[in-house]
């Protein structure tokens, strides 16, 4: 259990506040995107990106020239949110249609990751994260590519999650309405591979590709 300080309590709706360590990782692994947050230069800036948990730590990669990034590797704050919709709650009135969703709100500085061996270890697991047993089959990055790639932790400790699960809430006049009121489920869903161009006809698709699942831990 992840105990809750200033920044991280939830305050609205805090009913919803999930601060169950394994749950929030959860959320975490399962995000593709995270939206991180910080402030360069006396402006404020959120910046889309992929990550990986690894541990107790979040990563981000990326170019050696990124503003967010420099900020970070400088010790500079966060504030990294990943969120999951897993349906459309629609209720008899417009005023309680809500969504059903997960989300992370993990605040931290960063540091960089200057060990290579590390650093590629952490650019193995984020491969990893996204589409599981592509890493084994590719080239690795080299010396030069290593170095053209900036590697940051953000270590989780002040972090919560929002959970809203369930049918909608309304208010008890409006259940006589006669208007369709429920869940519709939404999920991840991969169509089907398209081969590049240039690939030669004979080499098929890998399984990890033809039946992917999405992301999954690291480790």
């Amino acid at each position: 259990m992840t105990a809750p300080n200033t920044r991280s309590q939830v305050r609205r709706l805090a009913k919803r506040a999930v601060y169950d360590r394994a749950a929030i990782e959860a959320i975490l692994d399962e995000g593709l995107i995270c939206h991180v947050g910080f402030v360069a230069d006396g402006q404020p800036f959120v910046i889309p990106t992929i990550h990986v948990r690894i541990g107790d730590s979040v990563y981000l990669h990326g170019s050696p020239a990124s503003r967010m990034l420099q900020t970070l590797a400088a010790g500079g704050e966060a504030c990294l949110t990943v969120t999951l919709v897993d349906g459309l709650v629609l209720a008899r009135s417009a005023f309680h249609h809500s969504m059903n969703y997960r989300s992370v709100v993990l605040f931290g500085r960063g540091s960089p990751v200057e060990d290579e061996r590390q650093k590629l270890d952490v650019l193995n697991c984020l491969s990893e994260h996204l589409i599981q047993g592509r890493w084994a089959e590719v080239r690795s990055p080299n010396p030069n590519e290593l170095k053209g790639t900036l590697v940051v932790r953000i270590p989780i400790d002040e972090v919560s999650a929002k959970v809203r699960t369930g049918p909608p809430l309304d208010d008890e006049e409006d259940y006589a309405l006669t208007v369709w009121a429920g869940v519709l489920p939404l999920r991840l869903a991969a169509s089907l591979p398209v081969a590049d161009p240039r690939l030669p006809a004979d080499i098929p698709v890998p399984g990890y590709a033809s039946d992917y699942r999405g992301p999954r831990p690291a480790r």
